[in-house]
């Protein structure tokens, strides 16, 4: 019997009528295959939850980043994107954003080479800049809380970067390429502190290594006119077919591996996708 989507979709509707039964008693019913059919249906289930958070990240990245230059609350890779006051309702690139901070963002790829960000001394006042790796993961949280409101600088290097680095520079290692700076400072929304975090945010620095100390002019980005600015990134990935889904996740997994305890759902996934029978 060969499995297509259909056969997918009624076997999910199998499944909730059968919800009593084990997984693994359904995988082993062979009438008619439809035993294999709900095991592509579990697998598939499985890999479309394990994939979600990456796949959100580069829908979330491709929309943030497809600007020529920095504007509200966009800018191209590499450039720190810096809101000038509290997100309203309209806002829709991030779901439920911070209500009483100014957002100091950007999306980089330490691929090539490490990233250092500078942070300015910020004299007591909250701020928080959280880095989020390609799964959503946040490996390091620079921050009031953490390490103090001084000034401090770190180069965030890829998984498989080896080097050194200045003097004063601390390493944060990613496990992916891909990196999202989500930095917020916090600010009491009066024309006068507005005018305060705003000179904060300027001073605070992002550029490649190489480039670490010298005079520095990023490049302009690059417009893609095909990618969709108006939906919301969840509702974009929500309504993607199977097989769009699937050949991004495993496209995405090169650059930005699973974690070691995450390897087998990966290799899952990749299997899947190259499974003959299968309509995914």
């Amino acid at each position: 019997m060969e499995i297509t989507r259909r056969n997918l979709a009624l076997g999910g509707m199998g499944l909730l009528a059968g919800a009593a039964a084990t997984k693994s008693a359904l995988a082993q019913d062979s009438f008619f295959g439809v035993g294999r059919g709900l095991e592509d249906f579990w697998l598939a289930s499985d890999a479309y939850v394990f994939g979600y958070p990456l796949v959100t990240m580069e829908m979330t990245r491709r929309v943030l980043t497809n600007v020529a230059e920095p504007v509200g609350t966009k800018a191209p890779m590499g450039q720190i994107i810096k809101l000038r006051q509290y997100p309203n309702a309209s806002f829709k690139d991030v779901t439920a954003p911070n209500a009483d901070t100014l957002y100091t963002t950007s999306f980089f790829d330490v691929g090539k080479e490490p990233w250092v960000l500078s942070i300015p001394d910020m004299k007591g006042r909250y701020f928080l800049m959280p880095m989020l790796d390609g799964w959503t993961t946040v490996f390091q949280a620079p921050g009031k809380r953490t390490t103090g409101t001084g000034a401090q600088t770190y180069a965030i290097t890829g998984p498989g970067w080896k080097g050194t680095l200045p003097d004063g520079v601390k390493e944060y290692k990613s496990s992916t390429n891909m990196v999202w700076l989500l930095g917020r400072i916090y600010c009491t929304g009066t024309p006068e502190d507005y005018e305060a975090v705003h000179k904060l945010q300027d001073e605070c620095k992002l550029v490649p290594l190489s480039a670490y100390g010298k005079p520095y002019t990023p490049p302009a980005g690059k417009v893609d006119p095909s990618i969709d600015m108006k939906t919301a990134v969840r509702e974009q990935v929500n309504r993607m077919d199977a097989v769009s889904y699937f050949k991004l996740l495993c496209e995405l997994m090169k650059a930005n591996p699973p974690y070691e305890a995450d390897a087998p759902p990966a290799c899952q996934v990749c299997a899947h996708r190259h499974r003959p029978r299968t309509g995914l």
